[in-house]
């Protein structure tokens, strides 16, 4: 089984509109898929930074004079990028969400098919993992994290289920998790909910939402006139915030004007809102909710 299938490969690296002798940065390099279809296309002058926080990823490290993978979250771009004596880029790819080899690896407790101990980290320096989160949190923040990133109906019910089962025994793994909040989970609704459970502790576990803005608020000071940023994001808390900077330059979706009337904005959008064929759905189910939005620097 490979380490990840890249998504939306041939859309999101065309959507960076590759010069030959461009640096280009891929701040979520998984199993190199996406960067390895970059190198492909840059000349000898080129060159590609990679950032990937998951040690996991080294292992697929590119031998190639043109490429430096940098163990650490893409959120310190701007700083990683300044160390290695750059200033400026002329493309940004961005594939969110949790790779295949995450989600396969049942230690790393990011799926609910595996039984497996609550972690969820994509790095394993962080302090933080599900155990924490699940154990540790007061019922308020512990529902506040269920409804705002699993969009969860019975948010606040479901927090004070855990807070009442660990007060007995710890919640420690994934069938633990799943037994104290059965009476939540309909047969026909079952995996769904899971997943949105899940996808709202990791969220709170990893940052992810602060990251991806701390990202994106960096990316208009380190594109060229003209650069680009390629995006695929998988929830619409993602989708979101990336559609409200590309067309405002902001997380509020509020196009600011200057004293002319005229819109003060970094990025106008390229093309149309990009998703996977049926034909790439059914060859990796994962895609089925990607997105992909284009945007240049101008």
């Amino acid at each position: 089984m490979s380490y990840h299938n890249p998504v939306l490969l041939g859309p999101s690296v065309e959507g960076l509109n590759i010069k030959k002798d461009g640096v280009y940065v891929d701040i979520t390099f998984g199993g190199g898929g996406h960067s390895k279809a970059i190198l492909e296309r840059l000349g000898k002058e080129g060159r590609l930074i990679a950032f990937d926080q998951d040690e996991d990823a080294l292992d697929n490290e590119i031998k190639d004079d043109r490429f430096t993978l940098i163990n650490e979250n893409f959120r310190y771009l701007g700083q990683f990028l300044k160390f290695y004596g750059i200033r400026k880029v002329n493309g940004i790819l961005a594939d969110f969400g949790v790779s295949s080899h995450q989600f396969d690896s049942a230690k790393r407790g990011f799926s609910t098919r595996f039984e497996g101990d609550l972690d969820m980290r994509m790095s394993q320096r962080n302090e933080l993992s599900a155990y924490e989160v699940i154990n540790e949190y007061p019922a308020k923040d512990l529902g506040r994290v269920l409804k705002v990133y699993g969009e969860l109906r019975n948010a606040e019910a479901m927090a004070r289920s855990l807070v009442e089962a660990r007060e007995k025994n710890p919640v420690k793994t994934s069938s633990e998790l799943k037994q104290v909040l059965k009476r939540f989970l309909p047969a026909h609704k079952e995996h769904k909910i899971l997943a949105q459970i899940y996808q709202a502790v990791r969220i709170e576990v990893n940052q992810e939402l602060e990251a991806i803005k701390e990202f994106l608020l960096q990316t208009p000071d380190l594109l060229v006139e003209g650069g680009r940023l390629s995006i695929i994001s998988y929830h619409s808390l993602e989708d979101r915030l990336v559609k409200r900077f590309i067309l405002t330059g902001n997380f509020e979706g509020e196009l600011e004007k200057d004293f002319y009337g005229k819109p003060i904005k970094p990025f106008k959008k390229v093309g149309n809102l990009v998703v996977p064929t049926e034909e790439e759905i059914k060859e990796n189910n994962r895609a089925r909710s990607a997105k992909l939005r284009i945007a240049e620097r101008i």
